[in-house]
């Protein structure tokens, strides 16, 4: 989503309050949302901002575009819901903070379910003592749960299992180790670092990290949820793969996929932002990743099953982009 370039550029030097009272910006998003929609979504968004003060820095054309994208996904921009996020980055080659959309794997599992097409869909991490066999041939898993909700969630996780079944009974299921997943982190996320690592912002191991050997003055380079959520950041992974390669996949989720990890510009273009030393994530909600290097570029879709009517996300980007 990105709002016209005359909005965006009257917006630097007011507050995200004032900037959504502009009749120009309210009648630019009444029309696309509905009217009666319009107080219930500014509501939302501003929620969302006051609860992050580094949000707050943003530009409100970046916060504003992503904002709009999540709402024509029908997601919720709640912290708490973990839907969808609004991760502030700070552009450094253009002196600017800026708002990045990016779904939470609870969205995915929204947008999954909205599709018609899924009878069961759930991921869950494995604690230490509760796997007793995987097959990856017939992919059943076999699993004794702790019993005590308490004692499970101290329990130190060993990996992560994701499956879905189709209404019409076709079923996938895949299972990673903690040790896959932590690779996989270290190999595609640019802000976490399984080693010790030194050059301009040195960071400890992550066994360190989790051992609690990180100076508080040092924790803001621990930002990415691949640090403080990793179980979450491990959810997002396992449906990303596990739907992407084999799920049925509505417009919808396929308009979230294309724009999860995105920075969307006044023009409608999307930068999928890579952590270098001019753009520095601050505060994050989520990793950012490098979409074309992730896994999941062999994206099946059937056909069949995809409806070929305009999605609200599509007019909604098509009549922002102007």
């Amino acid at each position: 989503m990105a709002v016209s370039n005359n909005l965006a550029k009257s917006q630097q030097k007011t507050t995200l309050t004032a900037y959504l009272s502009n009749d120009a910006v309210k009648n630019q998003i009444n029309s696309i949302i509905g009217g009666k929609n319009g107080p219930r979504f500014i509501s939302s968004i501003i929620s969302a901002v006051n609860a992050n003060s580094t949000l707050q820095e943003c530009t409100n054309a970046s916060i504003l575009s992503s904002a709009l994208l999540g709402e024509s996904l029908k997601l919720s921009p709640s912290p708490q819901l973990g839907q969808y996020y609004m991760v502030p980055f700070k552009n450094n080659k253009e002196g600017i903070k800026v708002a990045q959309f990016q779904l939470g794997y609870k969205g995915y599992i929204q947008l999954a379910i909205r599709s018609g097409q899924y009878k069961k869909l759930n991921v869950l991490a494995i604690k230490e003592g509760e796997l007793i066999n995987f097959n990856p041939l017939d992919e059943e898993i076999e699993v004794k749960l702790i019993a005590d909700e308490s004692e499970r969630e101290k329990a130190k996780t060993i990996g992560y299992y994701a499956m879905f079944e189709y209404t019409n009974g076709f079923k996938k299921a895949m299972y990673w180790s903690k040790e896959r997943m932590l690779a996989h982190a270290d190999k595609y996320s640019q802000a976490f670092s399984l080693n010790a690592t030194g050059g301009r912002y040195p960071k400890v191991s992550y066994a360190d990290y989790e051992a609690g050997k990180v100076p508080e003055s040092d924790m803001w380079k621990y930002s990415s949820f691949w640090y403080k959520d990793f179980d979450g950041m491990a959810y997002k992974t396992m449906l990303r793969q596990l739907i992407s390669k084999w799920g049925v996949m509505s417009i919808d989720m396929q308009t979230a996929l294309d724009s999860d990890m995105a920075v969307i510009n006044s023009d409608g273009t999307k930068d999928y932002v890579e952590m270098d030393d001019g753009m520095i994530v601050e505060g994050s909600a989520e990793e950012v990743q490098n979409v074309e290097n992730e896994e999941v570029a062999d994206v099946q879709v059937e056909a069949e099953s995809q409806p070929q009517t305009q999605t609200t996300a599509q007019a909604v980007q098509q009549s922002f982009f102007q």
